[in-house]
């Protein structure tokens, strides 16, 4: 059967000029073209002459009258009763005809609802039910009902419908990273804002709606220019259409193109995970027990009085000052006030990623609203929580894509706008610049151990292809913005110099080991010149490594990876001979002397708390304090004083241990350690003093009281680290001791630990450098055995053994 009815062909003319009107575009186009094809449908409706009963129905992206150029027409024809056979076809025949794709079905209500409670995919559409032609209630009460049976069965059907994303986003991957997207099916694309749709419609959560239809928009807009260029129903943004694309949209060129549908996508992904966290949450909540059945005044019928039913307020747990847990999230505490501490985005961020979970969107959106800028330069504390972000791994990139979302990044660091959302139009590279720059960062948690500065490897993996914004070669422009951006945040000449060679250099190694003779002598020189130190060459080999696995496959192989190694432990032999010895210890202050003395003369701790040299600029709390404390020495010092430390919820961020005998009476121990209290008030000196003396005489059981903190507290999943390394350095690393280094991820009651397994193996700890960068903690301890003596190798092999086994324990 085919048709020559004039109707049809007065549609194809007017759709061919609505389509080629240049002053009709975009939300209006489209709109135009659905009332254009209602209109053709309804007449095709009426002249089909159908019994009384029936109704045509626009369901799916043309139910939302969302008509792209090659669309199709998802069309269901509803009716009771008996229907003549011929009918669908008088009404079908001619939308075949004209060409335009036909989706169809003929149902009656009650089979239209036995299908979708089969098919989710059907469901969906028949949410968007719009009527056409025929009788209106038939399609109301269609409405009506698949909406009711949608509410009454969202709790089996939403995980149903996220899974369906989760697959569609394992198939097709995310729209904002993909330099030939499709933009309905990939992750962050068209069938994510229906999703979202679906779940409102639902009423257990909606999505962020802030900028949401302005990226939906984008997405059409971009899908409409791509089928008129290609002549296509295709949704595939491939290589070859983008310059045409553009240039129909009259954008500037393909990269530009592509940086909108990035932010677009990401736009729409952020409000899916934000949702999806929501619909948890509610469901969660729906699988809980109820409470028991109270009497009609709230109280229990067995006649004991209790406080009256009602909701139970959410349990908030500690996570940092400010920062707490509430439902699966990291939210701010009540006593939080953004506007007076710059810190609170860093910090927050920082404590859920180490947590391993996601900061709750209202807390992301007021630390927009009402933090401040952070002072310049950053004060400590800054770098400290973007180190600890950034050792988070895998679970910093939910945070960072938070602050990202809500303008957090490029406001803490201005460079970062000129990579958001850029292209790299190279095969090897699967991402955009910036997701490839905290990828980077995430490889390179993984490689903390490798080296005595995570916190520059960390930040250096994070910064080091900014210059990717910039003309000119990228090494060379990002070498001079590190170096800006480094002062800014704080950093001394010394590391700023350190990150500029990393971020300068950090494809010299890959480029040196493939293009140039291993064996030559002058190619490990060539190196060592470059690098200068062993610590340099330590950074930049980790930073290598992790930039290449960040970038793709293609980047990385067995193969480079051994060419790079071997020439790495080449440089470093040339360097053994420059190795620089550590640094002295500085000169003890008249306070610490007095202390020393009163330490000595009465036998007891002497301590003093006195605030960090550097206060922040806000006149908030300081960073830390300064704890500086006299011990006559004995033995297990250092594990007990850790631990009452730890006891009092304090955090060493730095610490160093010496020994004196300021009056010949015998050796006092002085340690001179920065602390900062992990959430709340700093303690009283006088209570400090009072349990360290406890713990000495032993009516204080450290131990016992750790432990029992630890059983009390709920268990966190927190996030996977790498496992903790200790080795014996080199033995010509000091003459009168032997170094005993620790890298592990810093943790409460770390010190303690390590204090008592170095107790446990019967050494002496004369002095010891501790520094927590970040998340990391980097310990040197420089051990004698009983007589004063350096250990010999199986001894000092033992005690990294049983310190290891203690870290490993926890």
């Amino acid at each position: 059967m085919s048709s020559t009815d004039p109707a049809e062909h007065g549609y194809s003319a007017e759709r061919a000029r609505l389509l080629a009107d240049p002053d009709t575009t975009g939300p209006q186009r489209r709109a135009a073209l659905a009332r254009l094809t209602d209109d053709w449908l309804a007449a095709l409706h009426r002249a089909a002459g159908g019994p009384a009963r029936t109704a045509l129905v626009a369901v799916g992206g043309y139910g939302r009258a969302e008509l792209s150029p090659r669309s199709d027409l998802d069309v269901l024809l509803l009716h009771e009763g008996p229907l003549a056979a011929d009918l669908a076809e008088r009404i079908w025949y001619p939308v075949w005809d004209s060409g335009v794709a036909l989706d169809h079905a003929v149902r009656t209500p009650g089979e239209a609802r036995e299908v979708a409670a089969e098919d989710l995919k059907a469901q969906l559409g028949l949410l968007d039910a719009r009527h056409l032609a025929g009788d209106p209630q038939l399609t109301a009460d269609l409405r009506s009902a698949v909406l009711a049976d949608w509410r009454a069965a969202a709790p089996q059907r939403l995980p149903e419908l996220r899974e369906l994303g989760l697959s569609r986003a394992e198939r097709h991957g995310e729209l904002a990273f993909l330099l030939e997207p499709d933009l309905k099916e990939a992750r962050g694309g068209l069938r994510d804002l229906v999703a979202l749709d679906a779940v409102a419609a639902t009423w257990l959560a909606d999505a962020p709606r802030d900028g949401l239809d302005a990226a939906a928009r984008t997405l059409a807009d971009v899908r409409d220019a791509l089928h008129l260029t290609t002549g296509r129903a295709t949704e595939r943004l491939s290589l070859q259409d983008q310059d045409q694309v553009a240039e129909r949209l009259g954008v500037l060129d393909a990269d530009t193109l592509l940086r909108q549908v990035y932010r677009a996508a990401r736009t729409v992904a952020y409000a899916s995970d934000v949702t999806w966290r929501s619909v948890d949450r509610v469901l969660a909540a729906r699988r809980r027990p109820a409470p028991r059945r109270a009497a009609r005044f709230g109280f229990p019928f067995n006649g004991a009085r209790r406080a009256p039913i009602g909701p139970a307020a959410p349990e908030r747990r500690p996570l940092a000052e400010g920062v707490v847990e509430q439902d699966g999230e990291a939210v701010l505490a009540q006593a939080a006030r953004p506007a007076t501490d710059p810190v609170l985005p860093l910090r927050a961020a920082a404590a859920a990623a180490q947590a391993g979970l996601a900061v709750g969107y209202a807390t992301v959106r007021r630390l927009a609203a009402e933090a401040g800028p952070l002072p310049v330069p950053w004060p400590d504390e800054a770098r400290e929580q973007l180190v600890t972000l950034l050792g988070a791994g895998e679970a910093c990139l939910p945070v960072w894509e938070a602050l990202e979302a809500e303008g957090l990044i490029s406001r803490m660091l201005p460079d970062w706008e000129r990579v958001r959302c850029r292209p790299q139009r190279n095969a090897v590279h699967r991402w955009t610049v910036d997701r490839h720059l905290i990828e980077t960062a995430v490889r390179a948690a993984a490689m903390t151990r490798r080296t005595a500065r995570p916190d520059l490897l960390l930040v250096a993996a994070l910064l080091h292809d900014l210059g990717k914004g910039w003309p000119g070669d990228h090494s060379e422009a990002g070498e001079v913005i590190v170096r800006d951006v480094a002062v800014r945040m704080g950093f001394d000449k010394h590391d700023t110099d350190t990150l500029a060679l990393l971020v300068r250099h950090h494809l010299t190694l890959v480029d040196t080991a493939t293009r140039r003779d291993p064996d030559d002598p002058a190619t490990a020189d060539l190196i060592a010149k470059t690098v200068g130190t062993q610590t340099h060459l330590e950074l930049l080999h980790a930073l290598t490594e992790a930039d290449a696995t960040a970038t793709g496959p293609a980047a990385w192989s067995s193969w480079r990876a051994s060419l790079v190694a071997t020439l790495v432990e080449r440089t470093a032999a040339r360097l053994a001979g420059d190795a620089r010895p550590p640094a002295a210890d500085a000169e003890v202050t008249a306070d610490q002397e007095r202390l020393a003395v009163e330490a000595a003369r009465t036998g007891a701790p002497a301590l003093a708390l006195t605030a960090h040299a550097e206060t922040p600029s806000d006149g908030g709390e300081p960073m830390g304090v300064e704890l500086t404390l006299a011990i006559p020495d004995r033995p297990g010092l250092l594990g007990t004083v850790a631990g009452v430390l730890a006891v009092h919820r304090l955090t060493v961020r730095k610490a160093g241990l010496r020994e004196l005998d300021p009056i010949g009476a015998g050796p006092v121990l002085l340690l001179s350690w920065t602390v900062a209290a992990e959430y709340g008030d700093l303690p009283e000196a006088a209570r400090l003093r009072a349990d360290l003396r406890r713990a000495l005489d032993g009516s204080l059981d450290v131990a016992r009281k750790l432990a029992e903190r630890d059983a009390a507290a709920p268990r966190r999943r927190g996030i996977s680290t790498p496992p903790p390394v200790v080795a014996v350095a080199p033995h010509d690393a000091s003459r009168s001791a032997t170094v005993l280094e620790v890298r592990a991820h810093d943790a409460p009651g770390l010190l303690h630990r390590i204090g008592l397994a170095l107790d446990g193996a019967g050494v002496r700890v004369r002095t010891a450098h501790v520094s927590t960068l970040g998340a990391e903690a980097v310990d040197a301890f420089y051990l004698t055995s009983a007589d004063g003596r350096p250990l010999d190798p199986e001894h000092a092999e033992r005690v990294a053994g049983a310190v290891r086994k203690a870290l490993e324990a926890r």
